[in-house]
């Protein structure tokens, strides 16, 4: 089975070319279902590779950065190219699998009302994943079904991680310039998150809440194989980190699992909440980190239920520890690598995104 996201961008291509079919039935009378699904299909891929950066990233970060009077109609523009490159693309392949009858340089022109009805079904389309983007996949497909519109206990695993030394970063640098540091952090999350299968949840100022269905999380140890694939990341990509923010980002992480809550929560603005001791045990152990001189830290009772832990990972216990707000000692332990398996995991999230071995020159650049 593909993983949720890549099912999410099945679903919007597959939306994409049945907006093709769509405007065939309405405006060319059916004549020809399969090329409107193409012609579709090949303008909703040009259009969602500019939009994701698959293709002319360079262009699209100089559009990003200009002001607002410049950026809609610079942004608008593109998409123009896009539709234009994608009906073109679509054209050649209807032409060429004998789908119309019109010559190939009819075939591939994109006309006035083409143009509109594309821009409008680009703009939908990129707007639902903008959406996504910012509430994040599991939580908006849960928003579109109702998952949670009734409170729902189940277990979950959660991973606090908290970039360190934020506050002093914005002393130094100011807002503006932390707040592209901790954008830049967040980001690097991403893969390693989708990776592993787990959902970021929420910002809590410089902190990532990363969560995973127990039974998702445990499996392969993929909770812990997230944080080490975080942090290796970083690691990799430290020289570009020195060459663009003078220094390289520090996580603290904390991981627990037990029973919570979870509920869609407000009213004029709609989230997915978690209540529950597990999330505020969670928080407290994130919390020990300092006084424990350590930068990773996991309760026992997740430990004990782990099959086993990633290779070359080992657990160093801390001992029992009361936090605030409960009264039962939690016993927590710390989780170590040996060199080797440094080695080999930083290679290994190299290979699972290629592009980021260029992007300490990309992030420097910048």
């Amino acid at each position: 089975m593909l993983p949720q996201h890549r099912w999410f961008w099945v679903v919007i291509l597959a939306a994409a070319g049945g907006a093709g079919l769509i405007y065939n039935l309405v405006f060319a009378q059916g004549v020809s279902p399969a090329a409107g699904f193409i012609y579709g299909f090949c303008i909703g891929t040009a259009a969602l590779a500019f939009d994701r950066g698959l293709i002319l990233a360079g262009l699209q970060s100089r559009i990003r950065r200009l002001p607002a009077s410049l950026y809609v109609p610079a942004a608008e523009l593109s998409y123009v190219l896009m539709i234009v490159a994608g009906n073109a693309l679509g054209g050649v392949l209807v032409w060429a699998c004998g789908l119309t009858e019109d010559p190939l340089g009819v075939a591939v022109r994109t006309t006035p009302r083409v143009l509109a009805y594309a821009l409008a079904v680009s703009a939908f389309l990129v707007f639902v994943i903008r959406m996504r983007d910012l509430i994040g996949g599991e939580v908006f497909v849960n928003f579109l079904i109702g998952r949670y519109h009734r409170p729902v206990e189940e277990e979950r695993i959660f991973l606090f991680l908290d970039v360190v030394g934020s506050t002093a970063f914005a002393e130094t640098h100011g807002d503006l310039r932390a707040q592209e540091y901790l954008s830049a952090v967040f980001a690097t999350l991403a893969e390693p998150v989708r990776r592993y299968q787990g959902s970021t949840d929420d910002y809590i100022g410089d902190m990532a809440m990363i969560t995973w269905p127990m039974e998702r999380g445990l499996k392969d140890a993929r909770c812990v194989s997230c944080l080490f694939a975080v942090r290796d990341r970083i690691e990799a990509e430290a020289e570009a980190w020195t060459a663009r923010f003078g220094t390289v980002p520090r996580l603290r992480a904390a991981l627990h699992g037990g029973s919570v809550v979870t509920a869609e929560v407000g009213v004029d603005r709609h989230k997915i909440a978690y209540f529950g001791d597990a999330v505020n045990v969670t928080a407290r152990i994130e919390a020990l980190c300092r006084p424990l001189g350590v930068d990773i830290l996991i309760s026992e009772d997740l430990l004990g239920r782990l099959p086993r832990l990633p290779e070359g990972v080992t657990p160093r216990g801390l001992g029992a520890h009361t936090l605030r707000g409960r009264d039962q000692p939690l016993a927590v332990a710390t989780l170590e690598r040996n060199r080797d398996a440094v080695a080999a995991m930083t290679e290994e999230a190299v290979a699972a995104d290629p592009a980021s071995a260029a992007r300490p020159r990309a992030a420097a650049a910048s």
